[in-house]
């Protein structure tokens, strides 16, 4: 019966008027593992949010007034995080989870006896509150003080100083070579700075996860130059496609300019515009 009315009431919530994002997950009694059809609700839930706008999660556990308040407390804190638990396994980006807090019970207000089960069923659960950016930040956050959208391609308005990503090239992990897949992106590249002829740049090797900022080795020489053997493969790939040498220089930064985000970020290439012909 409690099953139905689930199904009922969450039915009765999908034809409400929108709102932010909001899901709910119910739990059994006593228990802190969420069980498959729930697990599957969540994974729809997910599945219809815009993971690029998401400013924050806020994720609060609770249970029905049964027990004392502080089991309620223990409980209704396990429950958060095994909703958090479940998001990680989903591929959710940690940072955006702000709020995992335990509430403890729900308590009853006076009902009738015959819908009491009930009632305790949907104080068992979990609430997962969705806060996308604005629009006004998204513009914000997209663009630098010149006004121009970012990140910086080479199709932007650059000046002397600034930095391209190459996105989406992607090393042998411990190698100063690239996979096969991010071949045809450099060669998009190379495309593109051919038809730049008017750019001077010094490409910019970098790497992660080292401590007090030194390189990493390379594997295939067994030197500790990663991040300078990387940015010398970009520089000569880009020479292999008639992009003259002049114009061009490489050098290594080791990990002296993490990002401050997730670490796969920091093993990256970048370009820097060092001067432009009149």
């Amino acid at each position: 019966m409690f099953r139905f009315f689930l199904f009922w009431f969450f039915g009765l919530r999908l034809c409400l008027a929108q709102e932010l994002p909001k899901h709910v997950v119910y739990f059994e009694t006593d228990e802190y593992g969420v069980i498959e059809t729930e697990k599957n609700r969540l994974l729809l839930f997910v599945k219809g949010l815009n993971e690029d706008k998401i400013k924050k999660i806020s994720i609060y556990g609770f249970c029905d007034d049964r027990g004392s308040n502080h089991y309620n407390l223990i409980l209704s804190q396990q429950r958060a995080d095994a909703i958090k638990r479940v998001f990680y396994e989903m591929g959710i980006d940690d940072s955006l989870i702000t709020n995992v807090d335990g509430k403890g019970e729900v308590l009853l207000k006076i009902i009738a006896t015959e819908d009491l089960n009930i009632i305790r069923g949907l104080n068992r659960k979990v609430e997962i509150a969705i806060e996308y950016i604005a629009d006004e930040e998204e513009n914000l956050k997209n663009k630098d003080a010149l006004g121009r959208t970012l990140p910086l391609t080479f199709e932007s308005d650059l000046v002397v100083g600034d930095k391209v990503v190459l996105q989406n090239i992607l090393f042998r992990t411990g190698y100063s070579y690239v996979l096969k897949e991010s071949i045809p992106i450099l060669e998009n590249i190379a495309k593109k700075l051919l038809e730049k002829d008017k750019l001077y740049f010094k490409i910019e090797g970098h790497v992660c996860c080292t401590s007090h900022g030194r390189d990493a080795i390379d594997r295939g020489s067994g030197k500790r130059n990663l991040s300078l053997a990387r940015a010398r493969y970009i520089y000569e790939y880009l020479n292999r496609k008639g992009i003259s040498r002049r114009r061009m220089k490489y050098v290594g930064l080791k990990h002296k300019f993490p990002l401050g985000g997730d670490p796969k970020f920091d093993r990256r290439v970048e370009i820097e515009i060092t001067f432009i012909e009149d």
